[in-house]
Formats: structure tokens, sequence, C-alpha cells
């Protein structure tokens, strides 16, 4: 079990749930837009929220947006130590450095000092982007050994500091890379975990990725929090994530929709009946299993574990619960038959 840490509010490691994180896209120093934006991001479920600090204007605008939202708030901070030191002051809960950027080891003591003193965790963010040249000609590129080595590098250097409430992150956009890094950090610590595939892409390639990459680990066991990085509204990636957090089974809440590929079976016209039932599922928060199935070999039978469901026959279909069948329902009723039912429940 890794490390427990304290975000603000939320607890990462320690056996707690994989909490979902994301980033702002927006100008921090416009307090209004970045506070609009991190409001709709909770509203979509994110629990960890970050924002980027380049200069005095950012950090500054950190504790306002600190005192207008609910959820932490992570301070990504690159090459200036005085801005970190400046976050902190304006209570920010989580400081996202990397130690080998910030300069001379007086700086990063007086980062490590200041967030100690503030009960303040650091992340250790190690890109494979920004990995040191001593470590490209040691591995001759970005490997997994080579990610973890920085950040064992960064850790010492934090370690010498009196410095212990750490997280780390290994990201790159290699997926098999990245996965095979943790892996590594899973066997050799106890601190947690931060997962994502770097500059994944677009929602199209970059939630397959994600996927891949934050869900193979967590269905081994591995991360503490984690962000679905994607070329798009940061508010989508939130959805991604849980559904990643769903399809691993380490959250139940809202419906998880199953539904056959079709066949020649199949009599009804499934796709547009699935699509359908999912739309009409959106804002249900119940957690439930629906099931939506093409026929009666693949209905009742395989679909026994879920909570409601429909199986197409020729112009009408079945509706059953928990593999028991209930009763016919013509075709064109069958999607407003499963609603009714779902609202029984």
């Amino acid at each position: 079990m890794t490390k427990k840490l304290r975000i603000g509010s939320v607890t990462i490691g320690g056996g707690a749930p994989a909490a979902i994180q994301s980033m702002c896209n927006t100008n921090t120093a416009d307090v209004e837009a970045t506070v609009e934006q991190i409001c709709a991001l909770e509203a979509a479920g994110c629990e960890i929220v970050r924002v980027a600090v380049p200069d005095r204007d950012a950090a500054l605008a950190v504790g306002k947006i600190r005192s207008r939202i609910h959820i932490p708030l992570v301070a990504d901070i690159h090459f200036d130590y005085k801005l970190a030191l400046q976050c902190v002051d304006s209570g920010i809960d989580k400081i996202r450095i990397n130690p080998g950027n910030i300069g001379g080891e007086d700086r990063v003591k007086a980062v490590a000092d200041a967030c100690r003193k503030n009960s303040i965790p650091i992340r250790i963010g190690v890109n494979g982007g920004s990995l040191e040249k001593p470590l490209l000609r040691k591995y001759g590129g970005v490997t997994p050994e080579a990610l973890v080595e920085s950040a064992f590098g960064h850790i010492r250097l934090l370690n010498k500091f009196d410095f212990d409430d750490i997280c780390i992150s290994v990201k790159c956009s290699s997926v098999p890379v990245t996965m095979r890094a943790y892996q590594l950090l899973h066997e050799r610590t106890d601190y947690p975990l931060h997962l994502g595939v770097t500059e994944a892409g677009t929602p199209k390639m970059g939630v397959m990725k994600s996927a891949m990459g934050i869900g193979g680990l967590l269905c081994l066991g591995i991360g503490d929090t984690f962000r679905v990085t994607l070329t798009a509204d940061p508010v989508e990636e939130i959805a991604a994530a849980k559904d990643i957090l769903k399809a691993a089974g380490l959250r139940k809440e809202g419906v998880n929709l199953i539904a056959c590929p079709t066949c020649g079976r199949t009599k009804i016209d499934l796709i547009a009946i699935a699509d359908e039932v999912e739309h009409r599922l959106e804002g249900c928060t119940k957690p439930i299993t629906v099931a939506v199935m093409g026929c009666v070999v693949n209905g009742p039978g395989e679909a026994s574990a879920a909570d409601v469901g429909i199986a197409g026959g020729d112009g009408e279909g079945l509706l059953f619960r928990k593999g028991q069948v209930l009763r016919k329902v013509p075709q064109e009723h069958l999607v407003d038959a499963l609603m009714d039912e779902i609202e029984k429940l």
C-alpha cells in the first residue's frame, strides 16, 4: 500500500480511491475564466485541479482562485522557485515541480522548507520530453529505466532537505514505456503515484491511449490519482476518467451499460436502441448494470448479471431482470419499458 497524502480535502494513497484530476487551459491570471472552468470541472466530477503558474501574475491569482473553488488546487511550477513560494503563501494545496529545473539546491531547499512548514505535498513530475541529458545518453533515449532513475534522483534531493510528502509521476507519450515505468516505481517505492499518458492527443486516440495506460495500471492495483490528458475541453477529460474507473471496476456510481455487438441473428435496430438508451441514461446516478442485447441467444442468459435489460426478437423483445424474463414488449416500446423498469430500481 502506498503512503497516504492529504491534498487539501482529498486523500490520495493509503488505499483511498483513485482521485480524478484535470488541468485548466485558461490564463491563470484571468481569475474569472479560471474559476468558471474549475467550477465546470468540479460539476463534471473532477476531484483535484491543476493550474499553470508561469509568471508572477499567475502566482498572485492563485489565492483568489483558491478562495472561490471547492476542490484542491495544484500549482504547476517550472524554472522559477519564487513562484512556488508565492503559491505556498497564497494557500495552494499542492505543488507540482521538477526539482531539476528550478535552479540550485538552495532553491529546492527553499521550496521544500516552505511546503513542509505548511503541510503542502509536492508532486515530482518527470516527463519523457524533459529527461536529463546524461540519462538520455546512459539509456539511449526515453526508457522506463531512465524515467524511474530521474524520479529517484529528485526524490533523493527532496529527502536531503527532510521533505517526504511526495507524489510521483513518470509520463511520456508511449503507452508501453509509461506503463513499465510505473510498474518499476510500484515495485521500488511506496510513494503515491499520479498516472497519465502525456500528450495523448485528441479525444479519439487520447481516450484509447489513456484507457490502455491508465486503466491497465489501475487494474493491476497501481495508481492513486490520475489525469486523462486530451487536446480538448478539459471537461471531456473527466468524462473519460469516470468511464475508465467504471471499466476497471473501481467506481460504481452511475450506470454500467453493456450491449452486444450485433450479428446476423439480430432482428431489431440494436445500434439505434443502444444509442437511445445510453442517451436517456446520461443523468442516471443509480449504481446499476443495464443490458441491451440483440437476441435471445445473448439475452437474459449471457446478461444475467445485469440488474435490468432488454433482448431483441423479431419485431418484439424481452424485458428481463437478473436473467429472469419479465415479459415480451413490442420493439417500438422496448426502450420505454426498460426506462420504466429502471425507475422501479
